[in-house]
């Protein structure tokens, strides 16, 4: 699933780091507002080398595209925004289909999960 997040960057949290069983992790948070009515803020979540390639700037517009994954660890529930892809400006849009008015700067493209990764790093 191909989904799209427009929208400012509010904030951008400190770099964590680690050891998995994979070897050395990195990510970065960052939280982008989305505009609208009642606009809504969502953290998503940079892994690896995107932190660098794909870099985001507070206060930035961007397009990112993410994959959305909920996995449970010993009884409880978490959901991981991973951006995958950061396109600064809105990208690309599509005047003749807005998205409804709750779900502004949130679209849906294709259907895909193939890449997700099912690494916890805790």
């Amino acid at each position: 699933m191909d989904i799209k997040l427009q929208g400012k960057v509010a904030d951008i949290l400190q770099e964590q780091s680690g050891q998995g069983k994979n070897g050395t992790w990195r990510k970065r948070d960052f939280i982008l507002e989305m505009p609208g009515k009642y606009p809504k803020k969502v953290c998503i979540t940079q892994w690896g080398e995107n932190i660098d390639t794909q870099a985001v700037e507070k206060g930035a517009t961007v397009t990112v595209s993410v994959d959305i994954q909920s996995r449970e660890y010993k009884g409880n529930w978490y959901t991981d925004v991973k951006a995958w892809k950061v396109e600064h400006g809105t990208g690309e849009q599509n005047a003749s289909t807005p998205p409804p008015p709750s779900a502004e700067g949130f679209t849906i493209e294709s259907e895909s999960f193939d890449n997700m990764d099912d690494d916890l790093p805790f």
